[in-house]
């Protein structure tokens, strides 16, 4: 049903229900999954509770078969194989897994007027005033020398001492207060205290001594380590109902792990459908999709190519063929039309909260730059899969023309001739510690994803 209040599809109990508990579970993944890292994870393990096998364990592949595979811990592809070639095409559910945030230095840790700060450079399109003065926490990993590594997460448990990033009180504020928003907050200004107790014995540097004898005690973590670390820097606490009807959720990373969930959950739920399915789970796009985890990568291109040499003879012909065969859905999500600042929407062109999953035949920039602009076949056979599986959906462009714009993983994937167009739900506060989705709108896009995928060829 197009563009119109999807929680009255709900007025049923048993319903509202199926709608709260599929939420309850979401929530459970973006508490746990705070980068990269954490999500590869977490779907490793409904990968496996779902019967899903990783793909190094198969020497060839039937119909029916579940299978994942993942690359560098930070990117995952799952598919259930179907009953017509791989050659004739995949339905893809593709979305990222990054979100804007703040990372450490390779050599972050310092100490000056006896406080312990780490230096840090931000991630992606963060607000930098929006990250001051908050509780945050530290997760990452830390390969040593010796091959070894270390997992940290400190900040999450009720136990646990948070960090933050200081702010200047307003009564000394008056210059930095005049400076525009985008200044306000420097990036060299974004660096996070450590801590305040001197190591005893100690004159120089004795409470960033104290810091890494911590480090040391509990993790065996020398300084020098620093330099093979990935170590991000989050909102602390787990994601929480927003509203006194609990209809909305507020939590760190829906940009775009709302997508990444709600997509590996329809492909796992699924089970088997005519063309083969596949979620893929891609890292990388807050800053280009660029590198060996990102879309651009060679990566999702090579496991088809191993799903084809697994199922029948391969040939690079029957791998072009499968890519260009393939219909997509770019899950990824929209700015929802926001009620203090409305000035920047075209309202019949705008995504709002609660009507459902949100289509965007082109994203980009004022003159379209840089987007895939899907093609209106393309949308006419997904309009009717929506209708005829009443789900609720709607369209979108990322506000007026001149105001700005935005890009997504689609027109990489289109460069391979195969079908896409953007599909996610509607945010509010995108890109903000703290980001606002509407619950009706999680599940009418897990529900959208689940009938897309069985349904179009």
């Amino acid at each position: 049903m197009y563009s119109k209040n999807a929680w009255k599809k709900y007025e049923q109990d048993n319903k509202l229900k199926e709608l709260m508990d599929f939420n309850n579970d979401y929530k459970d993944f973006i508490s746990k999954s705070k980068t990269e890292r954490e999500c590869v994870s977490y779907a490793i393990s409904l990968c496996q509770k779902y019967g899903f096998k990783d793909l190094s364990q198969y020497k060839s592949l039937k119909k029916g078969d579940k299978v994942y595979t993942t690359n560098k811990n930070r990117n995952i592809c799952a598919f259930v194989i179907g009953e017509r070639p791989i050659e004739e095409g995949i339905n893809i559910l593709g979305a990222h897994i990054d979100s804007p945030r703040i990372d450490l230095k390779q050599n972050p840790l310092y100490e000056t007027t006896d406080l312990a700060l780490l230096d840090t450079h931000y991630y992606g399109g963060i607000v930098k005033y929006q990250w001051v003065a908050h509780p945050l926490a530290l997760h990452g990993v830390i390969y040593k020398k010796d091959g070894t590594f270390i997992n940290l997460n400190i900040g999450e448990n009720e136990n646990d001492p948070v960090l933050c990033i200081t702010d200047l009180l307003p009564h000394l504020a008056y210059d930095k207060n005049a400076k525009p928003a985008n200044k306000v907050i420097e990036g060299e200004d974004l660096d996070v205290t450590l801590g305040h107790m001197p190591l005893k014995g100690e004159e120089k540097d004795a409470v960033k001594k104290n810091i890494l004898k911590i480090l040391k005690d509990n993790y065996n973590l020398d300084e020098e380590d620093f330099i093979s670390a990935e170590i991000e820097i989050v909102p602390a606490g787990n994601a929480r109902d927003l509203g006194l009807d609990r209809s909305m959720i507020l939590g760190y990373g829906h940009d775009d792990r709302v997508c990444a969930y709600t997509s590996l959950r329809a492909v796992l739920d699924n089970g088997e459908s005519k063309y083969t399915t596949c979620a893929f789970l891609v890292d990388k796009e807050e800053i280009g999709s660029v590198g060996a985890t990102g879309a651009h990568s060679k990566w999702f291109e090579n496991v088809i190519a191993e799903l084809i040499n697994l199922t029948t003879d391969y040939s690079d012909l029957k791998l072009r063929h499968a890519l260009t065969n393939s219909r997509m859905l770019s899950s990824d999500v929209s700015a929802a039309v926001d009620p203090l600042y409305q000035g920047v929407f075209e309202s019949k062109n705008a995504a709002y909260l609660g009507k459902g999953i949100c289509f965007n035949k082109y994203t980009g920039a004022r003159g379209k730059s840089g987007c895939n602009d899907a093609d209106p076949q393309y949308i006419a056979k997904i309009r009717a899969i929506m209708d005829d599986n009443d789900i609720h959906y709607q369209t979108a462009e990322l506000g007026k023309v001149d105001v700005g714009g935005g890009g997504t993983i689609a027109y990489i994937l289109g460069n391979y001739n195969m079908e896409v167009i953007d599909a996610g739900i509607a945010v509010l506060s995108m890109h903000a510690p703290n980001e606002v989705v509407s619950k009706v709108d999680v599940y009418e896009a897990y529900l959208a994803y689940k009938a897309f995928i069985k349904n179009i060829d």
